[in-house]
């Protein structure tokens, strides 16, 4: 069976940036589930899939518009610091703003929090090495949900 859409598909893969480091790898644990065509993967990466079969192994680059998208700078604004109510804030942490997007905290002011809604891969070219470990059909229920529900289908 190859992957396809409403085809449930385990993957190992490792994530490096452009120079080489590791960002993530499912090495180590259990392989990576989704359900393929339900935009449960970044789109570069779902498109990489499509026709892949269990024992393909092959590495990918995927760009920033295939990936987590460009860089906004719109999405940079400095946030009174009373904003955040009083409690200690440092580089590096991150909140989920009232309309449920996650912002990162990536510089401080006296008066100020500068905080960025960009993903914080976006503007990066992703280096992927992948192996399809299986690929089965999505149950009706996974089908109905938009995700997988285990490796065997069954919901947790």
């Amino acid at each position: 069976m190859t992957i396809s859409k409403d085809a449930v598909a385990a993957i190992h893969y490792t994530l490096r940036d452009s120079n080489g480091t590791i960002l993530d790898t499912s090495q180590g644990r259990d392989p990576l589930y989704y359900l393929h065509g339900a935009q449960n993967l970044i789109p570069g990466m779902e498109e990489s899939l499509e026709g892949r079969q269990p024992g393909d192994h092959f590495q990918v680059e995927i760009s920033p518009e295939k990936g987590y998208g460009k860089r906004d700078p719109n999405l940079t604004e400095r946030v009174p610091r009373k904003a955040f109510g009083g409690q200690t804030v440092e580089v590096g942490m991150q909140f989920q703003a009232n309309d449920g997007q996650i912002i990162s905290v990536v510089g401080l002011e006296p008066e100020f929090i500068i905080v960025d809604g960009n993903h914080p891969l976006a503007g990066e070219s992703l280096h992927f090495d992948v192996e399809v470990i299986a690929v089965r059909d999505a149950t009706p229920d996974e089908l109905a949900h938009g995700h997988v529900h285990g490796p065997g289908g069954a919901h947790h």
